[in-house]
């Protein structure tokens, strides 16, 4: 009986011992996780200076990642207010992209940028904008039409207000008037 006990001991033992036994893999191997860390939905992000309200950012999804990059990947709207607090232009994307350590955004994707008081308009398929010197840019192709002209061109930089702008390698019809 004595025996018998002993050799159903051994049995659970070893059962148990053999259950316990894990395979050690690798942690540099492993798959690791490169998703977003966080997704907010219908985002608004306010920025001012002096508590006037100086630029409006609208999105549909917000994504954070462990690089601190924020990702717009149902695209975002941005509106750009002037001194007085009135609405001067705005841009909007189907994708974009913010370094929030350099204040720089990425659009990308039907890039539109317009100048309500001067009725002009920035049509590309990538832009950045950077915040901190309130400058849109990009080395892209590029429409510019205003009241009187259509321009195109490959490269463009402008005030965030296209208040100011160059076209590189411009192309179009010009209209100069004689004096």
């Amino acid at each position: 009986m004595r025996n018998q006990w002993i050799a159903a001991l051994l049995a659970v033992l070893l059962m148990v011992g053999s259950g316990c036994e894990r395979d050690l893999k690798d942690p540099d191997k492993e798959v690791k996780y490169t998703g977003p860390t966080m997704e907010n939905h219908d985002v608004t992000t306010l920025y001012s200076d002096s508590a006037k309200l100086i630029t409006k950012i609208k999105a549909p999804v917000q994504q954070e990642f462990e690089t601190g990059d924020r990702v717009f990947p149902k695209g975002f709207y941005v509106e750009f207010y002037d001194a007085q607090g009135k609405l001067e232009s705005t841009m909007r994307g189907n994708y974009g992209k913010q370094q929030p350590g350099k204040n720089l955004y990425f659009a990308s994707g039907n890039v539109v940028v317009n100048n309500l008081k001067k009725q002009e308009k920035l049509e590309t398929e990538e832009l950045y904008w950077n915040r901190n010197k309130a400058k849109v840019y990009t080395d892209k192709f590029v429409i510019f039409t205003t009241a009187e002209q259509r321009l195109t061109g490959t490269g463009f930089t402008a005030n965030q207000d296209l208040s100011r702008y160059t076209i590189s390698k411009v192309t179009g019809v010009f209209n100069f008037e004689e004096e």
